[in-house]
C-alpha cells in the first residue's frame, strides 16, 4: 500500500523540507500539508504546482479535533509527521494558554485522531528545548513527548507512535 501522509505544521521550514524530500520518494501517494496559514500554503503551493496530483492543501488546527480527525479518516492517512507547534519562546511566554493549546492539547487531538483512525504510524518532532527545560515552549513540548510515548502503551490498534528531537535549523522563525 503506498503511502498517505498527513503533516500537521506542514507549511514551516521542517514541513517544506519534508515535503521536498518526499516528492522524491516512490512509495507516497499523497501528501496532505496541514496547517492554519492560508497565505503559506497558497505560497507552497505556488512553488509545487507541478506536483498538484500528489500535494493537497488543508486548512485546519491541530486544536480542532472534529476536523483533524475528518481530514484524517477521509483522506485514509496512514501516516501522520506533527509538526505544528507554538515554537517562539517568547510567544510562548507571553501567551501560556494559546502554547498549551497548541502544543498539549493539539498533541492529545493528534494521538485521538491517530488512533481512532488506525494510522499506522505517527512521527511527532520534538525540541532539543525539551530536554532540560526551562521555559513554557520546552516543558509543553515535553510534556507532548510524554503523551506520545505513553500512547504506545494504551494503544488500541497497531498504531505506532515516535518522537524525534529537531532543534533550531539556520534560517528557520525560533532560530
Amino acid at each position: 500500500m503506498k503511502k498517505r501522509i498527513l503533516i500537521t505544521g506542514g507549511t514551516g521550514t521542517f514541513g517544506k523540507a519534508f515535503v521536498k524530500y518526499s516528492l522524491k520518494k516512490k512509495d507516497i501517494e499523497k501528501i496532505f500539508i496541514y496547517s492554519r496559514d492560508e497565505m503559506k500554503q497558497w505560497n507552497m503551493q505556488e512553488n509545487y504546482i507541478s506536483y498538484k496530483k500528489k500535494l493537497f492543501y488543508l486548512i485546519g488546527d491541530v486544536r480542532d479535533f472534529t476536523r483533524l480527525n475528518s481530514v484524517i479518516r477521509d483522506n485514509n492517512i496512514n501516516y501522520i509527521v506533527h509538526a505544528a507547534a507554538t515554537k517562539i519562546v517568547l510567544s510562548a511566554e507571553l501567551n501560556p494558554e494559546e502554547c498549551i493549546k497548541t502544543n498539549i492539547n493539539g498533541a492529545m487531538n493528534v494521538i485521538e485522531a491517530a488512533k481512532s483512525n488506525n494510522v499506522k504510524k505517527v512521527v511527532a518532532l520534538s525540541t532539543d528545548k525539551a530536554s532540560s527545560p526551562i521555559n513554557l515552549y520546552g516543558s509543553t513540548k515535553l510534556a507532548s513527548d510524554k503523551l506520545f510515548i505513553s500512547a504506545n502503551n494504551n494503544a488500541k490498534g497497531s498504531t505506532l507512535f515516535s518522537v524525534v528531537r529537531y532543534g533550531n535549523v539556520m534560517g528557520s522563525r525560533g532560530s
